[in-house]
């Protein structure tokens, strides 16, 4: 028996790990968490904001979690909601403001350093490949976990 399981398992493992420690040890010295990289990350990609509900779907994060995160961004004037008829602010749509944008741009920055330094030994054909082939994988595991759940 090959040993692919093994090696999916722990380097996909080591790749989320160092991914994380990465996020907590850059949004520390912003005076943020890690959990807050997704949400700014995708606010900074919609600027006609997010519900909560969109937010959980894109991060693949609970409604908790979320609503946690969105709670520290508006307390650190990152994000503002849009004044709608919504009796709950979770139908409502929050907008980076110009602190939260500066901080998104600053953090986008950083990533992309992060991604060349990830890659830097690897060829844009192999790279293209290697995410191609990680996508799938991702792909065929989500519709076989779901196949399970039935």
């Amino acid at each position: 028996m090959d040993d692919r399981f093994e090696k999916l398992t722990t380097n996909v493992a080591q790749i989320h790990k160092s991914i994380q420690k990465i996020k907590k040890i850059y949004m520390q010295s912003q005076g943020l968490k890690s959990t807050h990289v997704m949400c700014l990350y995708y606010l900074s990609d919609h600027p006609d904001g997010l519900t909560a509900a969109g937010l959980c779907e894109l991060c693949k994060e609970d409604k908790a979690g979320i609503s946690r995160i969105l709670n520290d961004l508006e307390n650190r004037n990152f994000i503002a909601y849009e004044a709608t008829g919504a009796t709950h602010r979770y139908r409502s749509r929050a907008h980076l403001t110009d602190a939260g944008m500066a901080c998104a741009r600053e953090m986008r920055s950083f990533i992309s350093h992060a991604l060349e330094e990830a890659s830097k030994d690897i060829a844009e054909p192999q790279r293209k490949i290697f995410y191609k082939t990680l996508f799938t994988i991702a792909d065929n595991l989500e519709h076989l976990s779901q196949e399970l759940c039935k």
